[in-house]
């Protein structure tokens, strides 16, 4: 019998460790004005988060996100950004300069963080988990800019999208009414 509990109680520790790694909300990040922050403060909210840049082809989506997120907030959904300088170079500003690039040039004003790595050695952990967690469509490291993780009410990934999949298109709008 004590070993039949010892391996529950086993099996339980390992599971609640399991989803604390692979949870989004364990992680503290700082806003683009520096402020820090728990992700655990979305709970409950259905997150789009998009590692994006200033200086691409794809900057132009960030209309289409702001759209999203003035369209869909109040059922709870968030858009995150997250600049990232790991390709080309396309982020270069400073934390102050993102911000008022994306204010001035597409009304944004959803949650914007502090640029960090999406991709090698200086990767920060939240995508290191966001690039780990199996999903119904790919996993692995972030190819480019503007890439999007559809998060649930309950910090799971749901869907990962390329960075072509505008956030206007069918395919992404379809898969955050589903969970909204």
């Amino acid at each position: 019998m004590k070993t039949i509990i010892a391996l529950i109680t086993g099996l339980i520790l390992m599971t609640a460790t399991d989803e604390r790694t692979n949870s989004i909300y364990q992680y503290e990040v700082n806003l683009i004005n520096g402020e820090k922050i728990s992700l655990n403060e979305f709970k409950g909210d259905v997150l789009l988060i998009v590692n994006t840049a200033s200086e691409c082809g794809f900057t132009r989506q960030y209309e289409g996100l702001q759209s999203l997120y003035e369209e869909y907030s109040e059922q709870g959904f968030k858009v995150l950004g997250f600049p990232a300088n790991n390709f080309g170079g396309q982020e270069p500003g400073t934390d102050e300069e993102i911000a008022q690039f994306c204010e001035m040039n597409f009304g944004v004003n959803f949650p914007l963080f502090s640029r960090i790595s999406v991709k090698g050695e200086d990767q920060h952990p939240l995508f290191e988990t966001l690039t780990s967690i199996e999903n119904p469509d790919f996993t692995g490291d972030i190819s480019w800019n503007f890439e999007k993780f559809l998060i649930d009410r309950n910090g799971n990934l749901v869907r990962r999208f390329k960075s072509n999949a505008e956030p206007d298109g069918e395919e992404l709008i379809s898969a955050l009414q589903s969970v909204l």
